[in-house]
């Protein structure tokens, strides 16, 4: 098993899984190198710090999910198990899209491989790719589906059991989560980010509605510890099902509910200077 089976005890263990924490730490000095160069030659380090601290609170989030005794937790637990899910991609991932951290990753890296990093990103193939990806109705969609696909319960399961799978699912949430953030604040107008925004809150809430009112065990291998921590493995599934739900469709609610807010503003701004 992937997950221990060993029972819980007094102390909660971080998980220092290499592929987890080599690429967090490298992501980290290079944002770190690229801040001290750019803030070096622009010599404005309050503009700087409208972009660090999103970043900062993301990869900290993100951190967080992965590597602290949530993780462990979530490994004997379906009810934390999902709370790592939605930690990573409702929060995390949108913070770090918020602070647009590529210009300074790319600062970070060597000038020669800078150069080919960023030529590599102009690429017109680079570019159709990114831009198709990261339309809004591309994009919604492509998170859904690694949403859903990774809960059919056999898939799940399979996760729960293989290190690898395990892996491979959480890269997917992070990654289709950036791409779906990143439309909705970067490449799309209020209004359209506000609809895909409250999509994404309907199917996401369905299928937490799906998992917190069936009756019965639907995630056999990741509720099979529940009984350890004083619930029925049905309670957990119940419990993880409410996650999804209620707190993680607060989120997207709230986001949609702000473009909402910016498209109503932004409409009566134009309306009054054409008047």
């Amino acid at each position: 098993m992937a997950h221990g089976n060993e029972t819980h005890g007094s102390a909660y263990p971080w998980t220092f899984d290499p592929w987890i924490v080599v690429p967090l730490a490298v992501l980290t000095i290079l944002y770190g190198v690229g801040v001290i160069r750019l803030t070096w030659r622009i010599r404005r380090p309050g503009i700087m710090l409208i972009r660090v601290l999103p970043y900062c609170g993301g990869t900290l989030a993100l951190a967080g999910a992965l590597l602290s005794p949530l993780h462990w937790l979530g490994e004997h637990l379906f009810t934390f198990h999902m709370i790592e899910h939605e930690i990573v991609m409702a929060v995390s991932a949108p913070l770090i899209v918020l602070a647009r951290p590529v210009g300074l990753l790319l600062w970070g890296l060597p000038r020669t491989t800078r150069h080919a990093a960023g030529s590599v990103m102009r690429m017109a193939v680079v570019r159709r790719a990114w831009d198709w990806c990261i339309g809004a109705t591309n994009a919604t969609i492509i998170h859904g589906v690694a949403i859903w696909a990774w809960h059919v319960p056999v898939l799940f399961d399979a996760a729960v059991t293989d290190t690898l799978l395990h892996r491979l699912q959480h890269l997917s949430f992070f990654a289709t989560a950036i791409l779906f953030w990143w439309a909705i604040v970067w490449r799309s107008d209020y209004g359209a980010s506000a609809w895909h925004l409250f999509l994404t809150m309907i199917h996401t809430s369905i299928l937490g509605v799906l998992m917190a009112l069936a009756p019965r065990v639907l995630y056999v291998a990741q509720t099979q510890t529940a009984m350890d921590w004083g619930l029925t493995p049905l309670e957990d599934q119940q419990l993880a099902g409410m996650i999804m739900w209620v707190p993680a469709g607060t989120v997207y609610a709230a986001a949609a509910m702000t473009m909402l807010a910016l498209w109503i503003r932004h409409s009566s701004g134009r309306k009054a200077q054409n008047a």
